[in-house]
């Protein structure tokens, strides 16, 4: 009895869902759902949490905003002064993660190690981005937009300009109020 109770409350562990982190990105634009996948993307969604889990987001602007390819933000203030991070993270791009719409993906430089807090959520389907498909290294996908693409494309379509050495920039900057971890 003892034993197939045991065996029981074993395979009823194993048949419950497990749910993936997901986190808010609370814009002043709107909110907008973020499930992240840290099977495919392990160090990458750690490291993300990290800074949520910091308050880094708190603040932070989206910098760089594109329309038809990405919004980008996570680095800078709305002076465009940059925000002091954690050492970069290797390179998880190569985990089967597409850059489509919707998706989540970090920023780096054109070192594939390079990334640390700024991320960028695709606005349209960039496969020329995902591992290979420049025959090197691609950029690695950590989550999916599963609610707020309104909020997304409502970033996307802002007004910007050029501010010193930067492009694109919102004209009215858009902030993250902050990202909350929902699970």
């Amino acid at each position: 009895m003892k034993k197939s109770l045991l065996a029981g409350l074993v395979l009823s562990a194993l048949s419950l869902p497990s749910f993936a982190t997901e986190v808010d990105i609370q814009t002043n634009l709107g909110d907008i759902r973020v499930d992240l996948n840290e099977q495919a993307a392990p160090n990458t969604v750690k490291n993300f949490l990290q800074y949520v889990d910091e308050g880094f987001y708190e603040g932070v602007i989206f910098h760089r905003v594109i329309k038809g390819f990405m919004v980008q933000g996570g680095g800078f203030t709305a002076d465009l002064d940059r925000k002091k991070t954690h050492r970069a993270i290797a390179y998880e791009g190569n985990n089967g993660l597409k850059n489509d719409r919707g998706t989540l993906a970090m920023a780096r430089t054109n070192d594939p190690n390079s990334a640390t807090s700024q991320f960028f959520i695709n606005h349209v389907d960039n496969a020329f981005l995902n591992h290979g498909a420049q025959g090197d290294a691609g950029y690695t996908v950590f989550g999916k937009v599963i609610s707020g693409m309104d909020v997304v494309d409502q970033i996307a379509s802002v007004p910007t300009r050029t501010v010193g050495p930067y492009q694109n920039v919102p004209s009215t900057p858009v902030t993250i109020e902050k990202i909350t971890r929902v699970n």
